[in-house]
Parts: structure tokens; C-alpha cells; sequence
């Protein structure tokens, strides 16, 4: 065997722990950021908290360093954009007391204290009832007809009162619970989604339908079946998908989560302004009288070094984070102030590229600091995300801008002709907009509205004499 020496030219990137420390800050939304910077404060004596300055006068004689690093100034007033919400709590608490301890399961009690608060007695014990004829999972036990029968004779009530107790049951939190099986209880979870949800009315059809097909997932038929684009029945079967089918198993999470904007943006003097929202973005120094000390001190110990430097490299990460999310936070801004004024018709196509192209930076940067990163604005809060729209082909406006225009243009139609979504791509042509009819249906599905069949409602006619009056 022959020893032969090669010498092979190539490229490597090699990503040093400071810029690693950076990428991963980035990526942090505001409570992980919150966490990772007290988590340096109680193991690193060297950080301390900056006090936010008062004023831009404080901030030093250079105006545009204060307003790119700081950006805490001239901030509007907090009240501007908070949302007035009454308590659940109305005094009345001695209504928990009225379920009995042993009465159901630690699940089953924790559905009966919700109810609680806005059921009588009576229907609370019908509740109870359903609750125990359910199996771990949360179905009935046994055939509706016959615990109707059994639970009229128990309680002493009509089989349409328990019935209606039990459809608030499936309706509930956790939605599905005391279904008689899995397509009803699937249907309830899909009714009980909050707000508009995209494939909601085709998946309902298809719970509906053949759940062979389903279990199969045999997407070509399911399509013919329901006239339906396949790539619109991926994504409904994805949604069920997402369901419990379990219900029992655990409650449903919290849905009402506080999000704490990072960034806000307000119009004033005839402009659009960009500040670091401070509460989420607190400034974290190197104390200089430690800093100073360890200068002067050539023999201090590795250990306090090491310190000063994980120091340093978190400071100037926090600041390039800090610096990246205020430039692409005033980037979106100018580029949405359409959307900002007039609304969702006015989404202006926006991608990555173009906004990593006007800050210097890579489109994967961008991406880490704009993932779960909010913007607080006079319209409302959104994820900075939301601010991204694609562009339409053939088009100069965006499909969140289209899709705007199709939620108009349903919500306007005359209540006994909605409609059809030929013709609504017929009216969008009207306007400049020339997209397909399967578009239109798709961005109805994604809006979670019904199709027209399933929209048309009854006229009310008003009376010959009170139409001559």
C-alpha cells in the first residue's frame, strides 16, 4: 500500500460561540428572551439592568444613535390601543359550592365548575348524568335512546331537556364531550374553533360524508365526492386531523393568551414611527466599576474573565437583536402603511428577500426575528409575520389583499342571491383583479365561510301597507 500526500482547497464556515449566542437570540420570542436574560443576571454578577433615559435630551448629543439603539422616546400613550374587558368573576362565588365533592372524576369536576357559572342547579345535575355515563375518552358509555330513557327516569325531566344539556356538553371546553361518536364528536371540536378557520366547511362535509374515504385518505375520491380541489381536501383532512379525538384525555389549553407586543408603531406629524416596546426589550449593561476593577487588576482570576467576556458577547448580541428588530419592524411599516390606514384591501405584496435586501441582511435573519415577534399598532397587534403577503400572479396586489375583497364582496351580497364564486371572480375581474374561480374558492374556504348554496337566506318581505307608508 502506498502513502500519498493530497492537498484539497475548500471552503468551511466555522460559527464562532458568539455569533451562535446571536443567531439563538434572534430567534427568541419575548417571554424566552425575558427568561434568558435573568437567567445571565443571577449567574453573571458583572450585568446589571440600564435604566431606560427619560427623554432624547439625556440620550446624548447624537440624535440618530438615540432614536436607532434606544428608539424608548416619544412613545404614544399606553391607553391608546388598550381594550377594555370585564372581569368573569361577578361575586357569585358560593355557586361552586353546589357540586358535591365525590361527585364525578377530577376531570369530569373541573368540567362541572365551568359550568358552574352560568347553569342552575338542575341542569348541573343533568350535566353530572352525562358526565358519568362517559368513558375515559369522553364518549357515552351506552346508546343515546337509552340513556335518555334512564336519565328522564333518574332526574324527572324530558328527554329534550337532557338533550340539550348534553349539546352544551359537546360544546363546551373541552368541545366533544359526551359525543355518541367520533364524527360527532369531530364535528363539535370543528364548531367550536374560534374565529374564521380555513377548510372548516369542507372538513365538515367530509366528517359528514364517507369516513372510509377519510381512513384511507384516498384524496381523489374525497375530492370527487365533494367537488372539491385536491389540494383543498389536503387541507381540510389536515385540520381534522389536528382534532381530539380524545376529549376526556385533557381540557383544552387556555385559548385567550396575553401577547406582549415587541415593537409599536403609531402615526404621527404626518408619518408612521417605530419605537422598541421597553417592557419586552429591557437593556442589560456591564456594571463599569467591576468592569473598571478587573482592568486594573492584571491577576484577576480566569474564572472573572471568562465572566467579563460571556458578558460582553450578550450585550452586543442583545444589541444586534435589539437594532435588527427595530429596523425590520420600520421597514414592514413603510412598506404596509397602506394596510395600516385602510385595512387588509390594502395589503401590499412584501416578502423576506425584499425586506432583507433594503436592511443588508440574509433572508434567514429576517425570518428568526420576525417569527414570533409582535407589532402594536392603532389597527391592532400582529406577529410581524402577518405583514408578509404574496404576491398574486399576473397581479400588482397581494392574495391577502384579494382575499380581503372576497370577504367584502360576500358580506355585501343580497341576502336571498349570494354569490357564486364565478361570479364573484367576475366582479374581482371588474375591479383589475383576474383571478380563477377555484381561487375564489379557495380563499372563501380560508376565510371559513360556507358556499353559496349554504349562504342563501330567507327574504323578509315587508307588508304592502307598511312599503306604501
Amino acid at each position: 500500500m502506498k502513502a500519498a500526500l493530497n492537498v484539497q482547497l475548500g471552503q468551511n464556515l466555522h460559527l464562532t460561540p458568539q455569533l451562535l449566542q446571536s443567531i439563538r437570540l434572534l430567534q427568541l420570542d419575548g417571554l424566552q428572551l425575558e427568561q434568558e436574560i435573568q437567567r445571565a443576571l443571577d449567574n453573571n454578577p458583572l450585568l446589571e439592568i440600564e435604566e431606560v433615559r427619560d427623554s432624547v435630551a439625556e440620550a446624548g448629543s447624537a440624535v440618530d444613535a438615540a432614536t436607532d439603539a434606544a428608539a424608548f422616546d416619544e412613545l404614544p400613550e399606553s391607553g391608546m390601543w388598550d381594550i377594555p374587558g370585564a372581569s368573569w368573576q361577578d361575586g357569585d362565588d358560593d355557586r361552586m359550592a353546589r357540586i358535591a365533592a365525590g361527585q364525578s372524576s377530577d376531570p369530569h369536576l373541573r368540567i362541572l365548575q365551568g359550568l358552574a357559572l352560568e347553569l342552575d342547579e338542575r341542569a348541573l345535575s343533568i350535566a353530572a348524568f352525562w358526565l358519568e355515563h362517559c368513558d375515559d375518552a369522553g364518549y357515552l358509555q351506552s346508546p343515546l335512546a337509552q340513556l335518555q330513557l334512564l336519565g328522564s327516569a333518574r332526574l324527572d325531566v324530558q328527554a329534550e331537556e337532557l338533550e340539550a344539556i348534553r349539546q352544551r356538553l359537546l360544546q363546551g371546553d373541552p368541545a366533544g364531550m359526551a359525543a355518541q361518536h367520533l364524527g360527532e364528536c369531530l364535528q363539535a371540536q370543528l364548531d367550536a374553533l374560534p374565529g374564521a378557520v380555513a377548510a372548516r366547511h369542507l372538513a365538515r362535509r367530509i366528517l359528514a360524508g364517507s369516513l372510509e374515504l377519510l381512513a384511507s385518505h384516498d384524496y381523489p375520491a374525497l375530492a370527487a365526492a365533494h367537488g372539491s380541489e385536491e389540494a383543498d381536501v389536503h387541507e381540510a383532512v389536515r385540520l381534522i386531523l389536528s382534532l381530539q379525538p380524545r376529549p376526556g384525555d385533557s381540557l383544552l389549553p387556555e385559548r385567550n393568551a396575553v401577547v406582549v407586543p415587541d415593537v409599536s408603531a403609531w402615526h404621527a406629524d404626518g408619518q408612521w414611527r417605530v419605537a422598541l416596546n421597553s417592557r419586552s426589550s429591557r437593556r442589560v449593561g456591564i456594571n463599569r466599576d467591576y468592569e473598571q476593577a478587573l482592568a486594573d487588576c492584571p491577576d484577576a482570576s480566569p474564572a472573572m474573565r471568562e465572566m467579563l467576556a460571556e458578558a460582553r458577547w450578550l450585550t452586543r448580541g442583545l444589541s444586534m437583536r435589539h437594532d435588527t428588530l427595530l429596523r425590520t419592524a420600520r421597514v414592514i411599516v413603510e412598506r404596509q402603511a397602506a394596510f395600516l390606514t385602510r385595512g387588509d384591501e390594502a395589503m401590499a405584496p412584501l416578502t423576506l428577500k425584499e425586506v432583507a435586501d433594503t436592511i443588508g441582511m440574509h433572508e434567514s435573519t429576517v425570518s428568526r426575528i420576525t417569527t414570533g415577534k409582535y407589532l402594536q399598532t392603532p389597527r391592532g397587534t400582529f406577529e410581524l409575520k402577518h405583514f408578509f403577503a404574496v404576491r398574486l400572479e399576473g397581479a400588482s396586489v397581494s392574495g391577502a389583499a384579494v382575499k380581503a375583497m372576497v370577504r367584502r364582496l360576500i358580506e355585501s351580497e343580497p341576502a336571498g342571491r349570494p354569490l357564486a364564486d364565478e361570479a364573484i371572480a367576475g366582479l374581482l375581474a371588474r375591479q383589475g383583479v383576474n383571478i380563477a374561480r377555484r381561487t375564489v374558492a379557495k380563499y372563501r374556504e380560508q376565510l371559513d365561510i360556507a358556499p353559496a348554496r349554504e349562504r342563501r337566506r330567507p327574504v323578509v318581505r315587508q307588508p304592502l301597507m307598511a312599503r306604501v307608508g
